[in-house]
């Protein structure tokens, strides 16, 4: 079976051509798409870009509480969830996870420190781990992490059912390598 990703977001980025040229076919899920009670994308990976709960950028907060029994059942069920950061300091902005985050907004370039989570080592295998620009840290999590050279969390994982949700606050794309072995991994599931 082959992968196939949804990017969440309310119109076309450049994100979405990045994913297709990392092997991916991927599709953009509006809000409105996503909140539709009649919507059946189905898809092995969902990926919610940095700034999904700033109004300035986006509308998209609304709709992923709306979807948030949705986003748990797609994961529970095999599909995988990355998010990217709030870029606003919001206490509530990641409610809508199956799992709970808190998001503390800080633009500031970091020393990424993965230990020994793979996932951690491949999103970031395409930068210098010494300086990789960060929008904000997770001081309360229900996940594991990989941080900075202080101990800051910037990389939340953790499996829900079948598949696995990644939060970071990394303000870099993803790597390659990255974006195809997390969208190769989860299983194809209806959204």
């Amino acid at each position: 079976m082959s992968c196939r990703a949804g990017f969440v977001w309310e119109t076309p980025q450049h994100f979405v051509r990045y994913i297709e040229e990392c092997g991916v076919p991927c599709e953009l899920v509006t809000p409105y798409m996503l909140a539709a009670p009649f919507f059946r994308g189905s898809f092995t990976c969902l990926i919610i870009p940095t700034g999904f709960a700033n109004p300035a950028y986006c509308r998209l907060l609304p709709a992923l509480r709306a979807s948030s029994d949705r986003i748990r059942r797609f994961v529970e069920n095999g599909g995988n969830l990355l998010v990217f950061g709030a870029v606003m300091d919001k206490t509530d902005a990641y409610d809508w996870l199956p799992f709970p985050v808190t998001y503390r907004h800080e633009f500031v370039p970091r020393n990424v420190t993965c230990g020994d989570s793979a996932l951690a080592q491949a999103l970031v295998a395409d930068y210098d781990p010494a300086h990789i620009e960060c929008d904000g840290t997770f001081p309360a999590h229900g996940g594991t992490t990989a941080g900075d050279s202080s101990g800051a969390p910037l990389i939340i994982e953790k499996k829900v059912g079948k598949g696995t949700v990644i939060v970071t606050s990394i303000h870099e794309y993803p790597s390659r390598a990255f974006v195809k072995e997390f969208c190769d991994q989860g299983t194809q599931t209806l959204f």
